[in-house]
């Protein structure tokens, strides 16, 4: 499915959602010539500057509503990965026959034999996918890391040269809308129940990242978590060759549990201790994006082009807001894991805090029960502080295995409590398990906000 094949030039494009991606698949439509009509529903000063640079495009732009008499004109509806498959527009679309698309699979079509290696997952594949850009870098190629991560597919399809490898995070919701994706490598990372506030699932959910591997063939390359079963059994009978990788057992790509070294493809390639990343969680997301790139090329597999993966992987660092070590302030770290937007993500972070912990979690909840966290949390934190929307269930659920101090939405009131609470040696770690919206625009602005209060009385 492409939209030259779909729809006539003369035909009308609509774009739902003027974030990101939906200004970049406007941008790339309008230049090869195609109308276009874009809409928000949301008014806000960021849609506001979107508009008017589409509008100096000579694109058509709609801000605090839809226009459903001009979409029900439109050719092929494509819409943006924030926008839920409920909204409007789209169950508009749908209810009069109107094919749907996502950004990525507009992007996909002006993209001349791309390799892309495709990352999907519960947790993880953003750190994946931008190490599988960094790894394949490390081995001076050109590649980038596009999707989900940030940069918009079709900004990159929009570029006068389009790199060789491209490194592509899909979520969910962008693969829902994904029929044509047939990554030269895919990899799945885990996983575990997500996004219940948008699906009425987790079997709907996990439908949606079944898609990743729709066109399977028996040349298809994939990459897989052997130690996830929900993965093993969501691989089991799709067509291609599988790479497994693992933490704890044998695998194509493992750690050694005597040497301690990660091993892939049968023969060492780093120390644990080279890998400057926390939590073993990342060292699978090491084995993962190794695997995949040795398993794009022959060459990538060579003895010099493994020392090349080494040495990238030894330069790799945290992404911001991911298990982030902002610094130790007092003989305290302070972490950042503003990212774990979901119960399961938070636990892989929790498990792999090495000191006492100080936990912070809430936000706006998401439909999964923290009594999923009570192991972990038993065994590795020594208080959490509970705060914004989900204090009181956060509370409920984990009282009875960790002192628990429930909070309101005052951020800065959080951070002089978890001062209060850490001592020297200590690790203070926010991993909220939960969404930001109800106190922060995103994850981003709560991650940015704790590294400034944590480095404001050091």
């Amino acid at each position: 499915m492409t939209p030259r094949e779909l729809v006539p030039r003369e035909s009308e494009i609509a774009v739902i959602g003027l974030a990101k991606s939906g200004r970049a698949v406007a941008m790339l439509l309008r230049k090869h010539g195609y109308n276009v009509y874009a809409s928000d529903v949301a008014s806000s000063p960021d849609t506001g500057r979107c508009a008017e640079e589409l509008r100096a495009q000579g694109i058509a732009v709609d801000v605090g509503r839809h226009d459903l008499e001009r979409l029900a004109r439109a050719g092929l509806v494509v819409t943006s990965p924030g926008v839920p498959p409920s909204a409007r527009p789209l169950a508009f679309a749908r209810e009069n026959g109107i094919t749907i698309a996502s950004e990525v699979e507009v992007a996909l079509n002006f993209l001349e034999e791309p390799r892309i290696v495709a990352i999907t997952g519960t947790n993880g594949k953003t750190t994946t996918t931008a190490l599988i850009a960094h790894l394949l870098r490390g081995l001076d190629l050109e590649a980038v890391e596009a999707g989900n991560i940030g940069t918009p597919l079709s900004e990159i399809a929009g570029r006068e040269q389009a790199p060789k490898w491209i490194s592509l995070e899909m979520s969910s919701f962008q693969l829902h809308d994904t029929p044509s994706l047939k990554p030269l490598v895919g990899v799945l990372t885990n996983l575990s129940p997500d996004h219940l506030d948008r699906y009425s699932s987790v079997e709907e959910y996990y439908a949606d990242k079944r898609r990743l591997f729709a066109n399977a063939d028996g040349d298809s390359v994939w990459v897989v978590n052997h130690d996830d079963r929900a993965v093993m059994r969501m691989a089991r009978d799709v067509a291609g060759h599988k790479y497994s990788f693992s933490v704890s057992e044998d695998a194509e790509a493992c750690l050694d549990a005597r040497t301690n070294e990660l091993v892939v493809l049968g023969a060492p390639l780093l120390q644990r201790r080279d890998l400057p990343l926390l939590g073993q969680h990342n060292v699978g997301n090491a084995l993962a994006a190794s695997v995949a790139v040795m398993a794009a090329d022959r060459s990538h597999q060579t003895q010099k082009a493994r020392k090349g993966i080494a040495a990238a992987l030894r330069t790799f660092r945290s992404l911001p807001h991911r298990l982030e070590l902002v610094g130790e302030f007092g003989g305290v770290q302070w972490i950042n894991d503003s990212k774990a937007t979901n119960v399961s993500s938070a636990a892989v972070a929790i498990d792999g805090m090495e000191r006492p912990t100080v936990l912070l979690l809430g936000g706006r909840h998401k439909g999964e029960a923290y009594t999923a966290l009570s192991d972990v949390v038993r065994r590795k934190a020594k208080r959490v502080i509970a705060y914004g929307e989900a204090a009181p269930i956060i509370a409920t659920d984990l009282r009875p295995v960790v002192d628990v101090v429930r909070l309101g939405s005052d951020f800065d009131e959080v951070i002089q409590a978890a001062r209060a609470a850490a001592r020297p040696g200590d690790a203070v770690l926010l991993s909220p398990a939960c969404s930001s919206y109800d106190m922060f625009s995103n994850y981003e602005e709560r991650g940015e906000r704790f590294r400034a209060l944590a480095a404001k009385e050091a």
